[in-house]
C-alpha cells in the first residue's frame, strides 16, 4: 500500500473545485454533494500537510501552494484518460503508436494513408512527432520513422528512401538552372539538424564557398521549403518531400547534383514489438510504398545497433 497516494476521488474533487474556486460547481460537475468535495478536500489537505483553499467571503481561492499542486495533478489526470482509452482502442490490435520525424509524416506518409485504410480499414496510425533521440522502453510507441542512423538498439531498421536533397528556390530568386558558383553567390538557408549540408554540397561540386555556413537556420524541411518559395534563399531539399510546390511552379530545382552520403528515412521497430500482425502489415505496406516511389530499392531488415542519432 502506498501510503501517501490520494484517491482519484479526492484528486478530482480537488481538480474540478480549483478549476471552478468553488466547491458547489465542482460538486455539480462531479454529481457530488457541496460536502462531500468538502471532505474530499479536507482529506487531501490533510495528506500533504498544506492548506490547498484559503476560505474568503464569497467562497474559497487557491493557495500558492494549491495552484502549483492543482496544474501538476490537472496534467497526470490527463495523461492517465489518455493512457486508459489508449489501453481501450488497443484492445483491437488495430491501433500502432507512430513516432514521426515531421515534414516526412505530413508530405509523403499523410497522402498514402488512405490506400491503407482501403486496404485494412480497422489500423489505426497515431501519429507525434519525436525530433530527439528516444528509448521505446520509455514510450507507448510501437515503431518510429527516422532520417539518420538506424541503429537503435533492441530494434530492426528498415530502409524507406535516401534523402538526396538539391538546391531549391523561387523562381523569382533565381530562374536556374545554375552550377555551383552561381548558387554560391546566393542567399543560403541553413538546416540545423544537418549544420555542414551545403558546406559538404559545395565541397563535392568541387568549389569553394567561404559562405557555405552562412545564412537563416531553420529546423525542419517544411520550414526551408516555406522560406524558399518565399523567396528567401536557396535550401537543400529532397524533392520528393516538395512535390507539389515543384509541379505548381513555386520552388524550381537550380541544380540536380545531390552530394555524397546522405540520410536515409528508415521504419525502426521494437524487436520485441516485430511479431506484432498490426505492425507486420504496417512494415510491409510501407516497405513496398517506399519501394515503388524510389523505384525499387532494398527494404531488408538491417541488425541493431548503437542509439541513434538525432532524427530531423
Amino acid at each position: 500500500m502506498r501510503k501517501r497516494l490520494p484517491s482519484t476521488q479526492a484528486l478530482q474533487a480537488f481538480e474540478a473545485a480549483a478549476r471552478h474556486e468553488s466547491f458547489t460547481r465542482a460538486g455539480q460537475e462531479l454529481s457530488l454533494t457541496q460536502g462531500a468535495i468538502c471532505r474530499q478536500v479536507a482529506g487531501l489537505e490533510a495528506l500533504v500537510g498544506v492548506p490547498l483553499f484559503e476560505r474568503v467571503r464569497r467562497g474559497v481561492r487557491l493557495t500558492d501552494a494549491g495552484e502549483r499542486y492543482s496544474r501538476l495533478v490537472r496534467r497526470q489526470l490527463d495523461a492517465i484518460e489518455r493512457d486508459t482509452q489508449a489501453v481501450m482502442a488497443h484492445q483491437s490490435g488495430g491501433v500502432l503508436e507512430l513516432a514521426v520525424v515531421p515534414t516526412f509524416a505530413t508530405r509523403w506518409l499523410l497522402p498514402r494513408l488512405t490506400a491503407l485504410h482501403a486496404e485494412r480499414p480497422g489500423l489505426q496510425i497515431n501519429m507525434a512527432t519525436r525530433t530527439r533521440p528516444f528509448l521505446f522502453e520509455d514510450t507507448e510507441f510501437d515503431a518510429a520513422i527516422h532520417s539518420g542512423d538506424p541503429r537503435w538498439p533492441g530494434t530492426q531498421a528498415y530502409f524507406l528512401l535516401r534523402e538526396n536533397p538539391v538546391p531549391v528556390c523561387s523562381p523569382r530568386l533565381a530562374a536556374g538552372p545554375l552550377d555551383a558558383a552561381g548558387i554560391a553567390a546566393l542567399p543560403l538557408l541553413q538546416q540545423s539538424t544537418r549544420p555542414t549540408a551545403w558546406r559538404d554540397w559545395f565541397a563535392s561540386a568541387g568549389i569553394a564557398a567561404p559562405a557555405a555556413l552562412a545564412g537563416m537556420r531553420l529546423e525542419l524541411f517544411s520550414m526551408l521549403a516555406q522560406a524558399a518559395g518565399d523567396g528567401l534563399g536557396v535550401a537543400l531539399i529532397p524533392p520528393f518531400l516538395i512535390r507539389h510546390e515543384l509541379a505548381r511552379g513555386e520552388l524550381t530545382v537550380l541544380n540536380p547534383h545531390s552530394g555524397p552520403g546522405q540520410r536515409a528515412f528508415h521504419l525502426i521497430v521494437p524487436e520485441r514489438k516485430a511479431a506484432s500482425p498490426a505492425l507486420a502489415h504496417f512494415r510491409d505496406w510501407l516497405v513496398t510504398q517506399a519501394q515503388d516511389d524510389a523505384g525499387g530499392r532494398d527494404g531488408a531488415p538491417q541488425a541493431a545497433g548503437r542509439e541513434a542519432g538525432v532524427p530531423s
